[in-house]
């Protein structure tokens, strides 16, 4: 756990070097293009297949790399140096398509699964609504109405990624009555983009930047009853196993982002000179240097072992949760430090640093606030009654 395994050694070479030389080099003009497919994108694609680095951690069955939770978090993390990366190598569609080899029925595979993997389209994720505090699902007013042989949808939903990129939205609705338990109430369902009631609203602003996150309206918006994911009443448990794996794979791209960070920031504590010394020679840039390997390395320990439980089928919920707090703070401080060493040159927009940070991923997929207290309470509950307690060495 503690290398990387001789198996994805060479291959985790090669992702590097194409993220270095494909990707650094284009991460200026990515941010210049409007959201979804563009030529620039394309062609990194091409050469990522090409070069046999295309969706290494997707279902072999259509088309991934088929690695393990543990040897992808060695390649994800190299993914993680750079935005465009997460595109040009597939690695984007990873969550949705998980999801979908699971809960979704043989034709519906079939319709979507290979184009996903391949990059040919992606599936839009729509859960969060404006009018209610989403980090608790049970409050979601967007409703599903079984009429005939149609399912109709009404609400609004935000902050959904991929939208212009895609040809499917899942949208999260309310499905059953009052007599459904809480979290049997909600079910999920595919609408193909363009279906008529489906409205975008607006792409919506956010860093002062646009970002491909998109606010939409489904107003008597109607489908064919078999384009329900799944069983009736299961989408709160189709989201739990969709924003699992998502939460760890943003973590092992944090982990990248901040080696990268790191070393910017150690790079430039040597060259730059101040009274006719490095800043490498200050005290609290050496202070700056043992905080930020301490978190990071602490960190990529932890979405390791979340790694290994992942793929010996356990739900690691408290690891989960832990390293999805953990590892978004910790990026936001490794990535300020290193601005502060770089001095005005690190607000510039010529410098990866002013691109870098992840604030929005301690509000994705759960804020920190809903996992600290998820991790607490299954500690205590642990305790409970005389209960066995949390064993560390497990």
């Amino acid at each position: 756990m503690f290398e990387v395994p001789e198996s994805v050694r060479d291959l985790r070479t090669k992702v590097l070097r194409f993220v270095e030389d494909e990707c650094y080099p284009t991460e200026a003009a990515f941010e210049r293009l409007p959201a979804g497919p563009t030529d620039l994108m394309r062609g990194l694609a091409e050469k990522a297949k090409e070069r046999g680095l295309w969706a290494l951690g997707h279902p072999v069955e259509y088309g991934g790399g088929g690695l393990s939770f543990v040897d992808y978090s060695f390649i994800c993390e190299v993914v993680g140096r750079s935005e465009v990366a997460n595109f040009a190598l597939g690695t984007a569609t990873l969550q949705t398509a998980k999801l979908l080899e699971l809960r979704a029925g043989p034709e519906w595979k079939q319709r979507l699964l290979p184009g996903l993997v391949a990059g040919e389209f992606e599936v839009a994720f729509a859960v969060t609504e404006p009018d209610v505090a989403s980090s608790d699902p049970t409050q979601l007013a967007t409703r599903a109405a079984l009429e005939g042989d149609e399912w109709v949808l009404n609400g609004r939903k935000w902050c959904i990624s991929l939208l212009n990129w895609s040809r499917y939205v899942i949208v999260m609705a309310r499905s059953e009555d009052e007599s459904a338990p809480p979290h049997r109430r909600f079910s999920m369902f595919l609408v193909p983009m363009g279906t008529p009631g489906l409205r975008l609203v607006r792409e919506v602003i956010t860093n002062h930047a646009l970002s491909d996150h998109w606010e939409i309206e489904l107003d008597d918006c109607r489908i064919p009853a078999d384009h329900i994911l799944g069983e009736r009443g299961e989408g709160f448990v189709q989201s739990q196993e969709r924003l699992g794996p998502g939460r760890i794979y943003h973590c092992m791209r944090t982990l990248g982002m901040a080696q990268r960070a790191f070393d910017m920031m150690c790079a430039r504590a040597n060259a730059r000179i101040l009274s006719g010394r490095p800043l490498a020679d200050k005290q609290l840039t050496r202070l700056a240097a043992y905080q930020s390997y301490q978190e990071i390395q602490a960190c990529r320990l932890m979405v390791l072992d979340a790694a290994e439980k992942l793929d010996r089928g356990e739900q690691a919920r408290v690891e989960l949760s832990a390293i999805k707090v953990e590892c978004t703070r910790m990026v936001g401080r490794v990535v300020d430090r290193a601005v502060q060493i770089h001095g005005a040159y690190g607000l510039f927009d010529e410098n990866p640093l002013s691109r870098m940070g992840g604030r929005e991923l301690r509000i994705a997929d759960g804020p920190d606030e809903a996992h600290i207290d998820r991790v607490g309470r299954l500690l205590l509950k642990a305790y409970a009654g005389g209960g066995p307690g949390w064993d560390f060495a497990r």
